[in-house]
């Protein structure tokens, strides 16, 4: 009798975990995403705008401020803002100078995330090059991370990176052998054109052997080169035919698998693009204020982080009352074209958009406008192609992108705004995870449940 009890509890635990395993979700994030790639049939994402017929789309994603990459990403695993992840920008604040060091390690953040809830849930879960999941609780992670150079004679070596990150160790030397081929002078490669295709092709590998609940991409050629050309052009076009394909080579994989009905996937990006002309450097404002010296960058006491689009004001003594006003008004003594070229957010204004809690003032560039970093130089200086980390409540062409389709989701439902911390919800609701979030769960994004 007591064995038969046991029997019983064992073979419903297993039904538990093998239930548990039944749902799937695979999240593809791509970078530089906007509305009118899957709306607008001149551009070529056949394959996505054939899929999201059986699904969900949003006209426009709201992202994160600034809109950059690493604190967007943060925000579609998390469901919270970077006022409360702690990615504020892509690389740390760096007034001393700036090393290449961005913010890769998943310590980093200060919330639960789909990959904790997941972990707590007993779920199997796989990242191909997700930013800042070095050291996450991931069971199959090639996680995003570069090793920067030790002096001008080398280069940045992602390949080297990623093989050191890897979880398991063997996970990234596995998928050469059975996926992609070998990352030699001459095999392949995850560096520019042929990145979005092979990081594809290691997330498909991982989905059709391991089969985990929730699988992460982040593929990111098309930014390359929107930074590039801006808005439109030759190579933005190609790329976002291989964004298409790459797309594909994950649909299919979970069609060879025999989990596709069971799948839900999401497509989604971190922000849009904006095209600019002009570049204000506020740092060169700063030295010539007498706050900020290239030469004597220790003795720095006010110091400019550049996010594209945005700028965020950092003071050595935070409680430099005289320094801060001595800046504000140095803004407001600036020609009236510059002045035209941004508008200034106090630190309640920050807090109301959701950025960096220890930055006293923000500018936030309005479209054809963006930031440098450097010190040195004119104040203005012409620059071309598109970037992005702009306030993302400015304008619709900094809005990133949402289409969902597959096990779970209504056909039909078109959203015509949604926040980016609104779809780790979804995430969760289709995994049964538990996850505090700030974001919504849209019940007309869920398909009605089968009696």
């Amino acid at each position: 009798m007591k064995r038969t009890i046991i029997s019983v509890i064992l073979c419903w635990l297993s039904a538990g975990s093998i239930y548990a395993q039944e749902q799937h979700v695979v999240l593809i994030s791509v970078d530089g995403l906007r509305p009118e790639f899957y709306m607008d049939q001149q551009w070529g994402m056949v394959n996505v705008r054939q899929a999201m017929k059986n699904g969900s789309y949003a006209e426009g994603v709201r992202g994160s401020f600034p809109s950059v990459t690493y604190p967007s990403h943060t925000t579609i695993v998390s469901g919270v803002l970077p006022a409360k992840h702690g990615i504020y920008y892509n690389t740390p604040v760096e007034p001393l100078g700036v090393s290449g060091k961005w913010f890769w390690y998943y310590k980093d953040i200060k919330v639960p995330t789909i990959w904790t809830a997941a972990k707590d849930a007993g779920l199997i879960t796989a990242g191909v090059s997700w930013p800042v999941t070095v050291g996450a609780p991931i069971d199959y992670n090639l996680p995003e991370y570069v090793i920067l150079p030790k002096d001008k004679s080398e280069k940045k070596d992602e390949i080297k990176a990623m093989l050191l990150e890897s979880n398991p160790k063997s996970l990234f030397q596995e998928v050469q052998n059975l996926a992609v081929g070998q990352f030699v002078e001459y095999g392949a490669t995850i560096d520019f054109y042929t990145s979005d295709q092979n990081k594809s092709r290691m997330a498909a590998y991982i989905l059709k052997r391991y089969k985990p609940s929730f699988l992460a991409l982040h593929i990111a050629l098309l930014d390359h080169f929107e930074h590039e050309q801006g808005r439109d052009g030759d190579k933005v076009r190609s790329a976002l035919v291989g964004v298409d394909v790459a797309i594909k080579t994950i649909m299919d994989a979970a069609e060879v698998a025999g989990i596709s009905k069971n799948t839900t996937f999401i497509i989604t990006g971190d922000h849009g693009f904006v095209d600019i002309h002009t570049q204000f450097k506020p740092n060169v404002l700063l030295a010539k204020l007498g706050l900020y010296d290239d030469a004597k960058k220790t003795e720095w006491k006010a110091y400019f982080q550049q996010s594209g689009g945005s700028a965020f004001l950092h003071l050595k003594d935070p409680k430099d009352k005289a320094g801060l006003e001595k800046i504000n008004q140095g803004l407001k003594q600036l020609p009236l074209g510059i002045q035209r070229m941004y508008h200034v957010l106090d630190k309640e204004e920050i807090a109301k958009a959701q950025g960096d809690p220890t930055a006293s003032i923000a500018l936030a560039a309005n479209q054809g406008f963006s930031f440098g970093a450097s010190a040195t130089g004119e104040m203005l200086a012409a620059v071309s192609g598109g970037t992005h980390g702009y306030l993302p409540t400015d304008f619709k062409e900094i809005q990133t992108g949402f289409v969902a389709f597959g096990k779970g989701i209504k056909a039909g439902t078109v959203i015509p705004l949604m926040g980016q911390e609104d779809i780790a919800p979804l995430i969760a609701k289709l995994l049964n995870l538990n996850l505090k979030t700030d974001g919504i769960l849209y019940p007309g994004l869920l398909a009605p449940a089968k009696k």
